[in-house]
């Protein structure tokens, strides 16, 4: 159905107007509008001679129009273009479809250019081709700026390609865009996206400021990342840089709009983690190994000065009634040992002054699992030994305590050499320690349970007591590490107990108070 053209609608006039306005129009106005263009225009018989050439095709080759009227398009040819260019161009345009190209031509300096060239033939109303209709214009700058740009976007790629760091380009929607060949190698190691892995650990660490940083367009450094893999804990360092690029879409020629992307640098720390944890688990060995030894001395002297303070007693009493019995009477054997006794007890005195004390730890706050693992870590090599199995069962999420971190690292190796000693000294059954963490409403609960022959009821209180022992007088222990521990344990305001209800071995509960909230 044909709708009758109305004056809101100029573009769709009806056909016999708009055929009565292109006879109207006069033939000059044809010639002027070709020769006034801004493109380079000429027309050429079959045989390629130039019949007529515009004013802008002197521009673009030199050659003016009385130059060239005569000759053959092919004055304009420079050999470096293929043979095959022609070849299809002739092959089109013998169909007599339009063709278009690039080709080096040569002006009339000598100089060459890019000729971006659309020749098409003028068919008669026989059907035959009378003449060709050639218009072109100088793209030279515009392929070299095409050209610089694909130079320095190879040149950008070689560059990120050969980083030693993973970097990729991440869209507003976090979606991948570019990436290189590090990058890639992260996605066989540590699955499909470790990008978007990365940025979700990074919002849980920055918090709000994540989000604070993109609106701003501020970027970020030295995030660092941790990812847990079944055989091995690796380590990144990550900064990203917030950018935007204008569209480049015609929509948005009158109208500006901005894309916005992300360049994430993910860069492996993994060889100096290790090596800083290696440094730092020899320092936390050295430093329990002086407590260990500085431990081991405070009890040798502190059991001597107890084994000391019976006979001393017993001389005290000694000398009490002897003086009652000769209160008239100087007895030479009363003084004598009066003096035996206070220079005994002089003696004893200087004992317990050489019993080394403790240095006094600042209180800080406790990853108790960290510091459990740690230890575990120190332990490993002698329950490999042993052939022990340990069951290492933490809470994901446990809070701080407040604690003396050394203190916490002795008392958790003494229990835990503890439960080794009491498997070791087991002639059957498993050979196994479960070491479990617990939150509690105010506490942390840590939970020592092993499969040794376990400790009588008759003895759960009495092995908390100073020089109280059940290993064997072979062994050479004087029965101070429960001791040792309850002390800990009381100096942080927990308790420690042994569970009665446990079966098939010993288990050890002990309790921590969580910190408390600063109002």
């Amino acid at each position: 159905m044909k709708h009758p053209a109305t004056p809101d609608s100029p573009l769709e006039p009806q056909r016999p107007e708009r055929n009565s306005h292109a006879e109207a129009l006069p033939t000059q106005a044809f010639r002027l509008a070709v020769e006034q263009a801004a493109l380079a225009i000429s027309i050429t018989d079959i045989n390629a001679h130039i019949l007529y050439a515009n004013q802008a095709f002197e521009r673009v080759t030199g050659y003016s129009a009385e130059d060239v009227i005569g000759h053959s398009e092919a004055i304009l040819s420079y050999k470096v273009t293929p043979k095959l260019v022609y070849e299809t161009m002739w092959a089109q345009l013998l169909r007599q479809r339009s063709w278009n190209g690039l080709l080096v031509n040569r002006r009339r300096d000598g100089s060459r250019y890019l000729a971006d060239l659309t020749i098409t033939p003028v068919i008669d109303a026989a059907g035959r081709t009378t003449h060709y209709l050639g218009m072109h214009r100088d793209v030279t700058e515009m392929h070299r700026l095409e050209r610089q740009v694909q130079n320095q976007k190879a040149l950008i790629e070689s560059v990120v390609d050969a980083a030693p760091v993973a970097i990729v380009l991440l869209d507003e929607a976090e979606r991948l865009i570019l990436d290189n060949q590090e990058y890639k190698k992260l996605i066989g190691e540590l699955g499909p996206e470790p990008a978007a892995t990365m940025l979700a650990a990074m919002r849980a660490n920055m918090g709000s400021r994540f989000d604070a940083l993109r609106r701003s367009g501020k970027g970020f450094q030295g995030q660092e990342v941790r990812f847990d893999l079944p055989r091995q804990t690796r380590w990144f360092v990550c900064a990203g840089t917030w950018f935007e690029e204008q569209d480049t879409s015609a929509d948005a020629f009158y109208e500006p709009a901005r894309k916005h992307y992300l360049l994430l640098t993910m860069h492996e720390v993994t060889a100096l983690k290790q090596q800083e944890e290696a440094l730092r688990m020899n320092a936390l060995r050295a430093l329990l190994a002086e407590q260990d030894r500085i431990q081991s001395l405070r009890e040798t002297l502190s059991a001597a000065a107890y084994q000391l303070e019976g006979p001393f007693n017993m001389i005290a009493a000694a000398v009490t009634m002897l003086e009652r019995r000769n209160e008239n009477e100087a007895d030479p054997l009363t003084a004598g040992l009066a003096e035996a006794l206070r220079s005994g007890q002089a003696a004893l005195e200087t004992l317990r002054a050489c019993v080394p004390g403790g240095a006094v730890e600042a209180m800080q706050p406790v990853n108790l699992n960290a510091l459990l693992h740690d230890v575990l870590r120190l332990l490993t090599q002698r329950m490999l030994i042993d052939g022990v199995v340990v069951e290492w069962q933490p809470v994901a999420e446990l809070p701080a305590v407040l604690g003396r971190p050394t203190e916490l690292a002795t008392l958790f190796k003494h229990l835990l050499e503890n439960a080794l000693d009491a498997i070791h000294e087991s002639r059957g059954g498993g050979r196994e320690i479960r070491l479990d963490t617990a939150l509690r409403a105010d506490s942390v609960e840590i939970a020592i349970a092993d499969t040794g022959p376990g400790i009588p009821p008759e003895w759960q209180l009495k092995v908390f007591e100073p020089f109280f022992t059940t290993k064997g007088g072979d062994r050479q222990h004087i029965g101070m590490g429960l001791a040792v521990a309850q002390d800990i344990v009381s100096r942080h305001g927990g308790v420690i107990a042994i569970d009665p209800a446990y079966v098939g071995g010993c288990r050890i509960r002990l309790q921590l108070p969580l910190m408390k909230e600063e109002r």
